[in-house]
């Protein structure tokens, strides 16, 4: 089912001319390593070449292209001097500058009383025009060798633009004639080209309109839009058939309802359920009544309750006489998910416990035992939970948190654990724009908790300069003599995550000198027996004051904790803030959160911190994040499970996102064999853009 003509473009990028082991070394910091992936670099920009002034009339900074009498080579006294080749027209001369050159090649090059073509950008050095190295050199009966407009692409400190441009020449070169995939109705109204077209379109130096395109429109473009929506739709396809193959291994239909031990558990709860949990509670249900397979993403604000409806929908599959799992990204998370749904369905008599990676010898081995028997109704674990040897006497759920942090096969590997086929149900405390959620979680449908519980008050939020420091210092003081608790968040750092630990070991020192014990420590360095006993130091008071990364972002779930400093503020994303603001005023204390920057600020980060101190509706700051920062890094590779867009960005191509969505579920939901006689181009698609998932799908028949 291969299709064979595209192995061309799996073959490794020095089978090019011209690029040899260093280039190709080079190339790979590109992330460039096989012909394929230079067909996906797109240029970002372009040189405009079409000014062709004399030397009179060119203006220093601007880009032109000149024809000019080769008229005297002044080599540098030393090897550190310019060498310098003065030239010109009947109008003036210039000087083109060259640094450490190899003299016989500019000897070959410009030979005096000869004309030459150069071109390049033109500068004033003291009273004379000069053009340092230019980047294009001709003969005048070679013009045409001189483009009237480049391509600029990415590039990597020692690889020439000339080495990689002649490489995409070749590339795109190889580029085979391949079916019409997209439907034809479709492509008319966008006025697409044709996809050899559209690649061949731009990367070219736009001085010809491709084949097929409307020369009214502009024709670079209606190739770049053709060739991203070709990505999208590669991607919606992708997760419409993981959909589709999830789906048609049935449902259980199991034989849940809102009454019974759900009725018991919903009067134990100290609070009343909001209306938005109720509805999505019905969601549920209804969806584990049905015989089809669940497949489903339940977003919620910070606070909004998801571990209440987890809790309440496990209750009913168990009562169902299933068992259900609940998958969390860290061993902290696990244990704290497992203390606290303990507490929550003890009241019902709910069998909870949590399985980690921590867990070794008997103590595991009684944990797989109970779980493979059915004494067990809800475990609460991490990855650990996909490992061979684990079994459950009746999968029936599988429930996967903060799924921002998982990916598409990690999930399937869960419900995979069903004997028989399971329910799935993610969370995320991340609210994510509609646009992102049709990318990265299209293969599910979408449930939304959009309401505060009764009583959970806003949390006051202030924006101060570092300078001011010192007063937050003491503003601690006060309120842990008092018995409150805070977090000091420390900065995000760039480089690795060590940086970041070595942070807040530094500013942990420093308050300790003000606080002493009263001051604990956690960071993703730690070992996770020191995390945890740090996090349990703090939720039991021995601690007051927490110094910390973004390793408690989400899930750590103290009611002291009233206060949160959030150092270097501007340096993390708003949805992340927002998260890390969540972990206080969750109690019957007001909560307060100062978000420290180091000024000046510029416009974006400025506005960041507005949105956040104005308001606290996650799904609000989801889609001002989108805006201001788009959609790769609040949801990438790691975060999706999917391959990164290279051609397509969400936040500026909704509409081709919109429409390969609708034609993506329409083409699958109709099959027979994906519509017919596109099936095969579709086929191309996806292996075109590595959508593996899909392939393994059709694949697996």
């Amino acid at each position: 089912m291969r299709p064979e003509v595209l192995f061309p473009l799996f073959a490794p990028v020095n089978t090019l001319k011209g690029v040899g082991p260093r280039v190709a070394a080079l190339l790979e910091k590109l992330e460039v390593t096989r012909i394929l992936d230079l067909l996906w670099l797109l240029p970002h920009s372009h040189i405009d070449r079409s000014l062709r002034p004399n030397v009179e009339d060119a203006l220093p900074g601007e880009t032109v292209t000149l024809t000019l009498n080769i008229l005297e080579h002044q080599p540098g006294r030393t090897d550190r001097q310019p060498y310098r080749i003065f030239a010109g027209d009947e109008t003036g001369v210039i000087g083109l500058t060259f640094f450490r050159p190899r003299r016989d090649w500019l000897e070959r090059q410009f030979p005096p009383g000869e004309r030459r073509i150069v071109s390049g950008k033109l500068e004033r050095y003291g009273d004379q025009f000069q053009m340092v190295h230019p980047e294009h050199v001709a003969d005048p009966d070679k013009g045409e060798d001189v483009p009237l407009r480049e391509p600029v692409y990415p590039l990597t400190a020692g690889l020439a633009p000339k080495s990689l441009r002649n490489a995409v020449v070749q590339a795109v070169e190889r580029a085979p004639e391949i079916s019409e995939w997209q439907d034809a109705a479709f492509r008319a109204k966008n006025r697409f080209p044709d996809w050899q077209s559209a690649l061949r379109t731009v990367h070219s130096d736009g001085a010809a309109a491709p084949v097929g395109a409307d020369t009214d429109g502009d024709p670079d473009l209606l190739a770049r839009r053709r060739l991203a929506y070709d990505e999208l739709l590669a991607n919606q396809l992708a997760l419409a058939l993981v959909r589709q193959r999830m789906r048609r291994q049935g449902g259980r239909g199991l034989a849940v309802h809102p009454d019974g031990r759900m009725t018991q558990l919903r009067a134990a709860l100290p609070w009343p359920l909001t209306g938005a949990q109720d509805r999505v509670i019905a969601e549920i249900i209804k969806d584990l009544q049905a015989p089809t397979r669940m497949l489903r993403l339940l977003q919620g604000d910070v606070g909004s309750g998801k571990t209440a409806v987890a809790l309440l929908v496990a209750t009913a599959v168990v009562e169902a006489g299933s068992q259900v799992a609940l998958m969390v990204p860290t061993e902290v998370l696990a244990r704290q998910h497992a203390r606290t749904l303990t507490e929550m369905g003890a009241a019902i008599g709910l069998r909870v416990e949590a399985l980690t990676g921590r867990d070794k010898g008997k103590a595991r081995t009684a944990i797989l035992q109970r779980l493979d028997a059915g004494e067990i109704d809800l475990v609460v674990g991490t990855h650990a939970l996909f490992q061979d040897a684990i079994r459950f006497r009746d999968l029936g759920l599988a429930i996967i948190d903060e799924q921002h942090r998982f990916g598409v096969h990690q999930r399937m590997l869960l419900s995979a654990k069903a004997r028989r086929t399971s329910d799935v149900l993610v969370m995320t405390a991340t609210p994510i724009p509609r646009t992102l959620a049709m990318t990265a979680y299209g293969d599910m449908d979408v449930s939304r908790l959009d309401e505060r519980p009764p009583g959970r008050k806003p949390v006051d939020t202030r924006v101060l300069p570092t300078d001011r420091a010192g007063a937050v210092v003491e503003r601690l003081r006060g309120l842990m003599g008092r018995g409150e608790r805070a977090y000091w968040i420390c900065p995000l750092v760039d480089d690795e995550s060590e940086s970041e630990a070595a942070a807040a070991e530094a500013r942990f020192r420093e308050l300790q000198q003000q606080f002493g014990d009263r001051v604990g420590l956690v960071h993703g360095r730690l070992k996770p027996e020191e995390k945890d006993a740090a996090l349990v130091a703090f939720a039991d008071g021995k601690t007051s004051l927490l110094v910390a990364t973004t390793v408690v972002e989400v899930g750590v779930d103290v009611p002291e904790a009233t206060v949160i400093v959030i150092e270097d503020a501007e340096r993390f994303g708003l949805a992340q803030l927002h998260q890390l603001r969540g972990r206080v005023g969750r109690g019957d204390r007001p909560g307060h959160c100062l978000l420290l920057y180091r000024p000046p600020l510029g416009e974006t980060a400025r506005k960041r911190l507005e949105v956040l101190r104005d308001t606290d509706d996650g799904f609000l700051i989801a889609e001002e994040d989108f805006r201001l920062r788009g959609g790769g890094d609040l949801l990438g590779t790691r975060q999706s499970g999917l391959p990164p867009m290279k051609l397509a960005r969400v936040e500026r191509d909704q509409d081709l996102l919109a429409a390969a969505h609708d034609d993506a579920r329409l083409i699958v939901n109709n099959d027979p064999e994906l519509q017919g006689k596109r099936g095969p181009d579709l086929r191309t698609l996806l292996y075109l853009f590595e959508r593996d998932a899909a392939i393994r799908y059709l694949k697996s028949g």
